[in-house]
């Protein structure tokens, strides 16, 4: 008989490997939002991702999605979009409005998994300077963008929108350069969709995943990479 561990107030989880497969890498549930446990979590690579009415979900996937810092290569049609679109690109200047809007975004499925107490979790983890986003703004208003949490020297992708094309991949070309310029060598997209697949993103073992989100654990981000502030357009 299958039995999911429930978390309670104590900041452990089990083991990643005694995830179940179907679900793929569901690993517990319960526990709460705290920026302590968020942080054990994704320290461990696991993440929390339920609906609005479900408890706390939390997962450990297998495959995992990364995407290698060194083998991104902007494509020609976005550094052409780069040098002509005339958008503004930020660091840190409106997280709260970036989760809001990733958050208003309709998907595919029946609603959306950010539901208010992810959104507040979040926003409370970017308070603490553990969660980070990247703005892309045509005059005041914004128009693409992506967030997500940092740990050790691995930022983990969470979610990202557009309302205008091409905005969020200008964004997430910008991730790339900030992070690549401290040494990181990938990044945790957690589960390979078709959008992914298209920035570079590739299904690695949960085991190679969890043997190098250990080493990157090792170091941290210079603080000054997520001073909120603009950014010079990549061309």
């Amino acid at each position: 008989m299958l039995t999911l561990t429930q978390l309670n107030e104590e900041l452990t989880f089990p083991e990643c490997h005694t995830a179940i497969v179907e679900p793929n890498g569901l690993l517990a549930f319960g526990g709460d939002l705290s920026c302590a446990r968020l942080k054990l979590a994704y320290a461990n690579g696991i993440f929390p991702w339920f609906s609005q009415g479900e408890p706390i979900l939390w997962w450990s996937p297998d495959p995992r999605g990364i995407i290698r810092i060194d083998h991104y290569k902007a494509s020609k049609s976005l550094r052409k979009f780069s040098r002509n679109c005339g958008l503004k690109i930020s660091v840190n200047l409106a997280f709260n409005q970036v989760i809001d809007a990733c958050a208003s975004i309709p998907r595919n499925d029946s609603g959306t998994w950010i539901t208010d107490e992810m959104i507040q979790a979040y926003k409370n983890l970017h308070l603490e300077g553990h969660a980070h986003s990247i703005e892309i703004w045509d005059e005041d208003q914004l128009v693409g963008g992506l967030y997500g949490v940092v740990s050790g020297k691995v930022f983990c992708g969470e979610s990202m929108f557009h309302k205008v094309a091409n905005s969020s991949k200008l964004a997430f070309w910008h991730l790339i350069e900030i992070v690549k310029s401290s040494g990181a060598t990938f990044i945790d997209c957690q589960m390979q969709n078709p959008h992914l697949a298209s920035l570079g993103c590739i299904e690695v073992s949960r085991e190679y995943f969890l043997e190098q989100l250990a080493i990157q654990q090792q170091s941290t981000f210079a603080n000054h990479l997520w001073q909120p502030r603009y950014l010079q357009a990549l061309k």
